[in-house]
């Protein structure tokens, strides 16, 4: 059985799995197109995409244009006989040019259920506004932002425990799955588009270090849904004694706060309460300014933190 002609496109980790899945079904990938190295850490050393570093591996060419969009990174694509381009949290918009270079178009892999959560940020999205399932649409792409015709979906329960973290690499074996079912069948011309119903498409923005920090005016559920969604990345985060307090892990309490937004509440061996705008927030696990990520117990052996302290403060 003759398998497609791909040209891949993606960058972050989220997108290798379906890479290699592609490459393991007996896909040609013929190029892989991934953003431009970048420098990282404190020596600014140059850094490759998760996504380069697995071409390289499997020998496959790379292509890194600083814009997609420049009619020399256009010519360039336009040289490449694909039959489709799939595309995996690139990070550039594709120009209407592009899109229809392919015999087969451009198909996207998206983690949410469109039309809801468009945009950079759909995992942490979700898991801010507590939904209780998200899932994976694989998209036939148009000029717009995640509003092309809908392929293939399937959903993906959300537990309690579940981050940013470990959903993104749920939905990122569920993507998978899906592009490797889907191509045969766009081949066949065996898919039904459906198009989006744009009256009910939610957006996200692009995440920000800002994003972390804890206002401890909100309600508990809501900020635990603030840490599940931040990790790893950006954390969430307050202050205590004007150091910053990573906190990792926590889980809402029912009962009433008996102080101000952000004083603690009590103390236990195992347990740091949190007085919030709505309830207690019961944390678990921390990570003070320069030091490495604890279970509150062992922090507690450390750190003197009493009954009426206050957190968020400079």
């Amino acid at each position: 059985m003759v398998r497609m002609k791909i040209v891949y496109m993606g960058t972050p980790d989220f997108a290798v799995g379906a890479l290699e899945a592609l490459i393991a079904a007996g896909n040609e990938i013929a190029e892989v197109v991934t953003q431009p190295d970048k420098p990282k850490g404190r020596n600014k050393e140059m850094a490759v995409s998760p996504v380069k570093q697995c071409a390289l591996e499997h020998g496959i060419p790379v292509f890194q244009p600083v814009r997609i969009k420049t009619p020399e990174a256009v010519a360039h694509m336009k040289m490449i006989d694909a039959d489709i381009y799939v595309v995996a949290a690139f990070g550039q918009i594709l120009s209407q040019e592009i899109l229809d270079i392919p015999r087969f178009g451009c198909v996207n892999i998206h983690a949410s259920l469109l039309p809801e959560y468009r945009g950079a940020a759909p995992i942490q999205q979700v898991l801010l506004d507590g939904k209780e399932q998200t899932g994976v649409t694989i998209m036939q792409m148009d000029a717009g932002c995640d509003t092309g015709d809908i392929l293939m979906q399937e959903k993906l329960k959300i537990t309690e425990e579940d981050t940013a973290g470990t959903l993104f690499d749920r939905l990122s074996v569920l993507g998978a799955q899906l592009i490797v079912r889907a191509l045969p069948q766009i081949e066949a011309g065996t898919l039904h588009p459906v198009k989006q119903d744009n009256s009910r498409s939610t957006s996200t923005g692009k995440l920000s270090k800002e994003m972390g920090h804890i206002s401890w005016d909100k309600g508990a559920r809501e900020l635990v849904h603030l840490i599940q969604a931040t990790s790893p990345w950006p954390s969430a985060y307050t202050r205590l004694d004007g150091k910053i307090l990573k906190i990792w892990k926590a889980q809402a309490d029912e009962i009433q706060a008996d102080g101000l937004p952000g004083s603690v509440s009590e103390v236990t061996p195992e347990e740091m309460i949190i007085n919030t705008g709505r309830n207690r927030l019961i944390v678990k696990e921390v990570q003070l300014e320069g030091k490495r990520r604890m279970a509150v117990s062992e922090f507690l052996r450390g750190n003197h933190i009493e009954k009426g302290m206050m957190l968020g403060q400079e």
